[in-house]
């Protein structure tokens, strides 16, 4: 049976996107992922989408959207929850439909670096580095 994992950050811009792609790959099917934001964004950056450029994963119909969208009714019910901002994890999150196990995956922001291009690349690929580690290890559990 296909599970589906929610990655919560604040603006769903970058490192629960970045987690969302990273689960559809590795998860082969077996896991679903999808993210969402407190507050999301616009949409998604440039630089994320780069990242996974780089590490060859889709990245085609990524979004960033509010997590009122999978408290709906009418929303996948989720097996696990993942926070992956510090303020994400401190927000007041809605209701769940089911009972989903959620845990923290806290990461640093990508977004806030400041610096050189190349500074700032690295800061998203070493995000997905580490969220893809954390990953991995789940789907092993």
């Amino acid at each position: 049976m296909t599970k589906n994992v929610l990655f919560l950050g604040t603006g769903n811009s970058a490192r629960s996107i970045i987690a969302e792609s990273l689960l559809n790959h590795w998860g082969k099917g077996a896991f679903i992922g999808y993210s969402a934001g407190s507050f999301p964004e616009t949409g998604v950056h440039p630089l994320a989408l780069a990242a996974l450029n780089h590490r060859l994963l889709p990245t085609a119909g990524l979004r960033s959207k509010s997590w009122d969208e999978f408290a709906r009714a009418d929303a996948p019910v989720m097996d696990y929850i993942f926070t992956v901002s510090d303020s994400a994890a401190a927000a007041t999150d809605p209701v769940w439909p089911g009972h989903p196990v959620t845990a923290h995956w806290g990461v640093a922001d990508p977004v806030a670096v400041v610096g050189t291009q190349n500074a700032r690349t690295s800061a998203f690929r070493d995000t997905a580095r580490v969220l893809e580690g954390r990953i991995r290890a789940f789907l092993k559990a």
